[in-house]
């Protein structure tokens, strides 16, 4: 912990102040203050030079989204199983959407869809599709933050952060909002320790308040005067050596909460012309989704929470789960009838995701980052009596932009009901390893001495999904 204090008021015999002025230090990651993190951060960054300058935005769609409707919408089977949003066409000849997703098909030369993937999973359990059931039980954030480190050691942001539509509207008011039980293992570290978990400021508690400087609004009224204060304080130790008793880890953890960690969660620093550009509040009633059981955990701030998953991502963040839900449309009491869900939240993943593409592409981070969208499963292939589709877990969504990976393709195809993959299916344990592929440099990784032999063979030894790398 690092304390910033006011030396005009009485000091103690040690020669600090009685009243802290500013107070600096514990994230709330795991227990460990940020100069642990920071030393624990470049451990690592130090060994052979093995993490990519590469970041991944996970855009997980909780409750099973439809594969027909989404992206093999199937319109030559029969009509109990082809979309029920029709189809639209996409810049790849002879590929067709579901019929929500007008934007992305005209981005699709920027996209990877893989027709042939199985979750292998027919529940609300996401850990088993992000960790592919490895032995640690470990997501694939976490396995990221324990070999890259917890937090960027030049900008002091958390390696592994997980994004809800609270963080755009912290009083949001959602039922569970997630199935109950289920979110924890979306980012869980399993067996290598709560440490790892995704930081998620927003979730309550001192966590985001230990990231912003905080002061009495009657001493420092302006940022001016804050500024003024903190080069005196540092012109005072500095003068009086005391600095030299803080290691180097500590002395950068000053530097780094002075620059402001907590600005990159902060939307009011966005253009406005970004955030309008991005904003999908305004696409659809969230009154009229609040109805039903399902849909009430959903939201109408994916837009958003995307723009953040990007300021990041920029602020040097490796792993943003960005987590929607409302997806499991059975077609019952709980869900709007017939799969009409499907037209608010498609057209939301449809702008959202198109505008996310567009913006990262103008800054020129496509290479930088891979967008990775999917979620624990996929629907039933014959809509149900009640007009709906149930839990499947033989075909599931899956699609890649960005990072450098081969885009502009389909990978794959499933048979003519979209029931089974018609060539080489493809699970999570191929997601993983093309996530960590891309991620890491996998030769430099088997030379670390550092990482667990468990933690660096997951990393290291799967088989990416062929054609992307």
């Amino acid at each position: 912990m690092l304390n910033l204090t006011d030396p005009s008021v009485h000091k103690s015999c040690a020669g600090l102040s009685r009243r802290e002025v500013l107070r600096i230090g514990a994230l709330g990651l795991g227990g460990l203050t940020l100069p642990d993190l920071l030393r624990a951060r470049e451990e690592v960054a130090t060994a052979g030079g093995s993490v990519r300058d590469v970041s991944v935005v996970l855009l997980f769609l909780q409750g099973g989204p439809s594969h027909i409707e989404f992206f093999d919408p199937k319109m030559e089977a029969p009509l109990e199983i082809r979309s029920t949003t029709g189809e639209v066409p996409t810049k790849l000849p002879g590929i067709t959407f579901g019929g929500t997703f007008s934007k992305l098909g005209k981005l699709a030369d920027k996209l990877a869809i893989v027709r042939s993937y199985q979750s292998k999973n027919g529940g609300h359990t996401y850990q088993d599709v992000v960790s592919a059931r490895n032995p640690l039980k470990a997501t694939m954030s976490a396995l990221y933050a324990r070999a890259a480190g917890t937090s960027n050691p030049n900008t002091g942001i958390p390696s592994n952060t997980l994004i809800l539509p609270e963080a755009i509207k912290p009083d949001l008011k959602l039922r569970g909002n997630f199935e109950k039980n289920a979110l924890p293992g979306l980012t869980s570290a399993g067996s290598l320790g709560s440490t790892y978990a995704a930081f998620y400021p927003f979730g309550g508690g001192a966590a985001r308040e230990n990231m912003e400087l905080r002061l009495p609004q009657s001493r420092f009224s302006s940022r001016r005067n804050l500024l003024s204060a903190l080069d005196g304080w540092r012109r005072n130790v500095e003068e009086s050596g005391k600095l030299d008793g803080i290691d180097r880890y500590r002395g950068q953890a000053y530097d780094i909460l002075l620059r402001g960690v907590g600005n990159a969660f902060d939307l009011s620093k966005e253009d406005p012309k970004t955030i309008e550009r991005y904003d999908t509040s305004k696409l659809f009633d969230m009154k009229v989704l609040n109805r039903y059981n399902d849909m009430y955990r959903s939201s109408n701030l994916l837009g958003l929470q995307l723009l953040m998953a990007r300021r990041l991502c920029e602020a040097g963040c490796g792993f943003v789960t960005v987590a929607d839900a409302g997806w499991d449309m059975h077609g019952n009491n709980n869900s709007l009838p017939r799969l009409t869900g499907m037209k608010p939240l498609g057209n939301q993943v449809d702008h959202a995701v198109s505008a996310f593409l567009e913006d990262v592409e103008e800054r020129g981070l496509s290479e930088k980052i891979l967008l990775v969208i999917t979620g624990e499963m996929g629907r039933s292939p014959k809509i149900n009596g009640r007009g709906g589709r149930d839990h499947y877990g033989n075909m599931t969504s899956l699609c890649f932009a960005g990072g450098g990976l081969n885009m502009g393709q389909v990978i794959g195809r499933s048979d003519s009901q979209c029931a089974h993959p018609a060539t080489e299916a493809y699970g999570p344990e191929n997601l993983l390893a093309t996530v960590m592929h891309t991620l890491f440099d996998t030769t430099a990784m088997r030379l670390r001495t550092d990482v667990p032999s468990t933690v660096s063979g997951l990393i290291t030894d799967g088989h990416p999904i062929p054609g992307l790398l």
